[in-house]
């Protein structure tokens, strides 16, 4: 199954509040979770602080470590600074990360289930928003799912990838980053305005993509790299490197979020088996991405080292051929559903910008937005100058069903939908049965006033008769599934019987 692995999204939200241009976003940011918390009865007692002792951030995977000395403020991740902090019921956390409210996923092993749990980010947000708007004094905070605030400032969309430890990472490196560059002809989320604060007049295919400075590096919001080298696997280090993947945009589009996970899982796949050969790196990466970015018309040509010149749809195409011949050799007729299928979209994407990237418009997000946007600049000739134009764009994210222009498209069936409202509903409060997320989220749910900490490599339990807390490891993301510890956990009472048959050996 070559689109299997365990992966997961992580997404900061833009946060303003109508009126006051210099609210504190730190404070609203509190609020937003604090209001989410409180709502689901995660408060008190019953709130799980976060475990920082496992997290490594200055860990690079170029074999060395950063030194805090030479880190900036923003990369110290492992610091508890006392800002609100939950862990939900469904195995994701929401946080507040430098002044953003922030939704991380829990562990998923499909794209599709990525979509689904990162669809139910939004829905949190959407919630959150409006019981903060109850708080005396708080007053109406709108959420938006983008990545900048087109003054200069960008804010992330993280993908997470497990992979094999046994991958040099040059290759890593070699690989990776002509895909990365040219992919956003499918996953970008579309932007008005070029340069890091917009000024520039025009329409671009990534919102992210001019906020990328270098090749490779450690940072994510100073000096962004392609590559991230962030070598913090939350899982066996031994047998594992998370992926940590910055380039990315918040999609609105769920299809958009699948080929973003489904493609990237499949080059993964190939890279870790040693599949890809042929060098398709970029002369000049950084100044490429931002030039495939800025032409929507897909024509740029990139110049690769090896002389060779291509498109950014044509470097896609090369790598969604060798994932056809990848998953037919290794998988013949046996290939997975989903694999399958993101092969298939994948291939009908790509013949379709080749063709009209208008025929994707209920499919890609950048499509989308920029029929919206021509729409109005027909309409009322406006320049693309025009600040209305910038409103537009971020309306397009606002998570709100009857705001946000994403999801009123939706509705109207003029964007499709992977996912419907009752698996988002029971995705907010359930946590996927297929990784160690599941003993997380059912701890927090079954015994939350006995949970005193958690991270994504352990929960640690706060139980009366025993001294000191007990963590209990959860470092293999396969062990804790429902089939795994679904019995054990239906018939422990309490967190105690649970931890006593966890920790009582078979000879007890």
């Amino acid at each position: 199954m070559s689109v299997k692995r365990v992966m997961g999204i992580e997404t900061e939200y833009g946060i303003t509040v109508p009126g006051h241009p210099n609210a504190n976003a730190m404070v609203l940011s509190t609020h937003i979770v604090n209001a989410y918390a409180s709502e689901r009865g995660l408060n008190g007692q019953a709130r799980a602080r976060w475990d920082y002792q496992q997290e490594a951030p200055l860990r690079d995977a170029r074999g060395f470590d950063m030194t805090r000395a030479e880190a900036d403020a923003s990369q110290l991740t492992d610091e508890d600074i006392g800002l609100a902090n939950v862990i939900l019921t469904n195995g994701a956390r929401l946080y507040v990360d430098h002044a953003h409210p922030e939704y991380s996923s829990p562990e998923v092993l499909f794209p599709s289930q990525a979509v689904l749990y990162d669809r139910v980010g939004e829905t949190v947000m959407a919630q959150a928003a409006r019981l903060a708007a109850n708080i005396p004094g708080v007053g109406r905070i709108q959420l938006y799912k983008n990545n900048t605030d087109n003054k200069g400032a960008s804010y992330g969309t993280h993908e997470n990838y497990l992979m094999s430890r046994r991958t040099p990472f040059p290759d890593v490196v070699r690989h990776l980053t002509p895909f990365f560059i040219s992919r956003c002809v499918i996953t970008g989320a579309g932007r008005v305005g070029r340069g890091q604060d917009g000024r520039r007049p025009g329409f671009q295919l990534s919102s992210r993509a001019d906020f990328f400075e270098v090749e490779v590096g450690l940072e994510t919001t100073l000096k962004r790299p392609i590559i991230n080298t962030r070598d913090e696997p939350h899982a066996d280090p031994e047998l594992y490197r998370r992926l940590h993947v910055i380039v990315g945009d918040a999609n609105m589009s769920e299809v958009a979020t699948y080929l973003k996970l489904g493609t990237t899982s499949l080059v993964l796949a190939m890279l870790e088996a040693g599949w890809l050969t042929e060098d398709l790196m970029p002369l000049k990466p950084v100044t490429e991405f931002h030039q495939v970015s800025h032409d929507p018309s897909l024509r740029h040509v990139i110049t690769l080292r090896s002389g060779r010149t291509v498109t950014a749809v044509q470097l896609q195409q090369e790598y969604a051929d060798q994932a056809a011949k990848y998953v037919a050799d290794t998988y013949g007729a046996d290939a997975d559903p989903e694999t399958r299928d993101v092969l298939h979209r994948w291939q009908s994407a790509l013949d379709a910008l080749e063709r009209d990237p208008m025929e994707l418009v209920e499919q890609l997000d950048w499509v989308a937005k920029l029929q919206l946007i021509e729409g109005y600049r027909r309409r009322d000739s406006l320049d693309w100058t025009d600040a209305r134009l910038q409103l537009v764009d971020v309306q397009y994210s606002d998570v709100r069903d009857d705001r946000g222009l994403a999801h009123r498209l939706e509705a109207r069936g003029r964007l499709q939908r992977l996912t419907t409202d009752d698996q988002v509903a029971w995705a907010e409060a359930n946590p996927p049965e297929n990784t160690r997320a599941y003993f997380r989220g059912e701890c927090i749910r079954r015994f939350p006033g006995s949970v005193a900490a958690a991270s994504w490599d352990s929960v640690i339990f706060d139980l009366p008769e025993r001294e000191p807390l007990v963590r209990v490891p959860t470092l293999d993301p396969f062990r804790g599934t429902k089939e795994h510890v679904g019995a054990l956990l239906a018939k422990s009472a309490s967190a105690a019987d649970l931890v006593r048959s966890l920790t009582v050996g078979p000879s007890d």
